[in-house]
C-alpha cells in the first residue's frame, strides 16, 4: 500500500510540475512573440519585461526539465560536467530573474518621480540594451565562477557523479553572503522604490485635491469689472461724446477681459487634464509594479529564507521536503509573471489577442517586422 501511495504521488508530482513547465515555456515564448508581432509594446520599460521573460523560459525550458527527474529518482544520471552546466545556468537564470524585477521597479521609479528626465531617455536604446545585458553579467559572476572552479581553487567535496550539488553548497558563508546579493539586497531596492512611487503619487494626489479647491475659489472671483462698472453710471446728464467714450472703453473692458479669462481658462484647463491624466497612468503603472513584486516576494522569500536558515544549522533543522516545496514555488513564479503581463498591462492583452485571432497568419505576420 504504501508503494502505492509512494507511486501516486509521483505521479501527482510529475503532472503538476509538467503543467508549470507547458505553462512557464508556452506563457513566455507567448511574450516574445507579442514583442515580435507588436512594434508598440516595444518601449524602453517593456524590453524589461522581455528581458524578464527570456529568463524564465530559460527556467522553464532548461532548469526545471533537467531537475523533475532528478527529484523524483533521487539519482543525477547526465554526469558531473552536464551538472556544472546546469547548477550554472539555473542559478545565472534565477539571480538574473530577481535582477530584473530591480531593474523593472527602478524603471518604474523613474517614469513617476522623474518623467520628464525619463521621457529624454525613451529613445537612447543603447543604454536600454547595457542595462539588460548588465543584468546577465552581474548573475553570472555571483554564483558562476564558483560553480565551476570552486573545486579547483579551494578543493570538491567529494560528491559522487549521481549527486548533483554545487561545491560550495555545504559553506554557510558563501551561501549567507549570496542570499544577500541575490535577495535581501533586490528586496530593500524594489521596497525602496515602490514606496517612493507610493508617496510620489499620495503627494500629488493631494495637491491636485488643493488646487482643484483654490481654482473653484479663483472661479468665483474671476470678474471685478463687473462690479467696477456700475462707477460709469450716474444720475447727472453727461456730455454726450464723453457718454460715447465711457461706452467704447466699456466694450473694450468687456471684450478683453473676456478674451483673457477664456484664454487662462482653456490653458488651467489643459495643464490641469495632463496633470489628471499623467497622475492616472502613474497609479496604473504603481498598481502593476506591485502586483509583480508582492509575486516575487511570495515566491522567492521562503527558498531564501529556508538556504539562510539551513546552512546555519547545516541542514539538520530543516527537513528536504521543504526546500523542494519552496524550490517548486520559486520556480512557478516564473509561470507566474507571463500570466500577469496581459493582466496589468493592455498593450500587452491587445497583442496576445492579435496573436490567437490570427492563427493561420500568425508566422507571416510575426516576421513582417
Amino acid at each position: 500500500t504504501k508503494r502505492k501511495n509512494f507511486t501516486g504521488t509521483k505521479i501527482l508530482i510529475i503532472v503538476l510540475v509538467s503543467f508549470v513547465i507547458f505553462l512557464t515555456v508556452s506563457g513566455n515564448i507567448l511574450v516574445v512573440l507579442a514583442f515580435i508581432a507588436d512594434k508598440r509594446l516595444r518601449t524602453q520599460s517593456n524590453f524589461f519585461l522581455l528581458n524578464l521573460a527570456i529568463c524564465d523560459f530559460y527556467i522553464g525550458a532548461f532548469s526545471t526539465p533537467l531537475y523533475l527527474p532528478y527529484m523524483i529518482n533521487g539519482v543525477w544520471m547526465p554526469g558531473r560536467i552536464v551538472c556544472k552546466f546546469w547548477l550554472t545556468i539555473d542559478y545565472t537564470m534565477c539571480t538574473a530573474s530577481a535582477f530584473n524585477v530591480v531593474l523593472i521597479s527602478y524603471d518604474r521609479f523613474l517614469s513617476v518621480t522623474q518623467a520628464v528626465l525619463y521621457r529624454s531617455q525613451q529613445n537612447r536604446h543603447s543604454q536600454t540594451v547595457l542595462k539588460m545585458i548588465a543584468v546577465w553579467i552581474l548573475s553570472f559572476l555571483l554564483y558562476g565562477p564558483a560553480i565551476l572552479f570552486w573545486d579547483k581553487i579551494f578543493g570538491g567535496n567529494n560528491f559522487p557523479d549521481t549527486i548533483c550539488i554545487a561545491d560550495f553548497f555545504d559553506t554557510w558563508y558563501f551561501n549567507f553572503g549570496t542570499s544577500i546579493l541575490d535577495f535581501v539586497l533586490p528586496l530593500i531596492g524594489i521596497s525602496f522604490f515602490n514606496l517612493s512611487i507610493y508617496w510620489n503619487i499620495k503627494e500629488r494626489s493631494k495637491k491636485k485635491r488643493n488646487s482643484s479647491t483654490s481654482h473653484s475659489l479663483k472661479e468665483q472671483h474671476r470678474h471685478p469689472y463687473a462690479i467696477s462698472d456700475k462707477s460709469f453710471h450716474s444720475d447727472q446728464p453727461l456730455q454726450q461724446n464723453k457718454d460715447i467714450r465711457l461706452t467704447v472703453m466699456k466694450q473694450i473692458k468687456k471684450r478683453y477681459c473676456s478674451k483673457s479669462s477664456t484664454t487662462i481658462n482653456t490653458q488651467e484647463h489643459h495643464k490641469s487634464d495632463v496633470q489628471v491624466s499623467q497622475l492616472a497612468r502613474d497609479k496604473k503603472v504603481a498598481k502593476s509594479l506591485l502586483i509583480l513584486v508582492c509575486v516575487f516576494t511570495l515566491c522567492w522569500a521562503p527558498y531564501s529564507f529556508l538556504i539562510t536558515i539551513g546552512k546555519v544549522c547545516n541542514g539538520y533543522c530543516i527537513d528536504s521536503y521543504w526546500y523542494e516545496s519552496t524550490l517548486w514555488l520559486l520556480y512557478t513564479n516564473s509561470a507566474i509573471n507571463p500570466i500577469l503581463y496581459p493582466l496589468c498591462h493592455k498593450s500587452f492583452r491587445n497583442a496576445f489577442k492579435m496573436i490567437f485571432e490570427m492563427p493561420p497568419l500568425v508566422s507571416d505576420y510575426l516576421w513582417q517586422g
